[in-house]
């Protein structure tokens, strides 16, 4: 049984793919049973983060969290996608105003 559940796990982990001729890592969307193990590390990291804060959270306190220069926008645009992209796949929740929190 351990072996089918590590089974199950390999191949729920994120893959590398090729688009557009580059190497690019999917991020898989949550759904009931999918914990965030079998995400990136980069982006355990950001949940971690996000989770960390007291409330809503935008993109600069996030980074401050986790050590990127604030204050080069440059830092901040691949944050900013990332936190979109977990996002777009139902592990984090963007708010009106921008700021981001842990979905219940």
């Amino acid at each position: 049984m351990s072996e089918q559940l590590a089974d199950e796990r390999a191949s729920a982990a994120p893959m590398p793919a090729q688009v557009g001729g580059r190497t690019v890592m999917l991020i898989p969307h949550r759904e009931p049973g999918v914990e965030e193990i079998v995400l990136p590390p980069d982006y355990q990291r950001i949940l971690a983060a996000v989770r960390q804060a007291a409330g809503p959270v935008m993109t600069r306190q996030v980074g401050e969290m986790l050590g990127v220069d604030v204050s080069v926008r440059s830092k901040l645009e691949p944050l900013r996608g990332r936190l979109v992209r977990l996002t777009d796949r139902g592990w984090l929740r963007k708010l009106p105003d921008g700021r981001f929190t842990t979905r219940l």
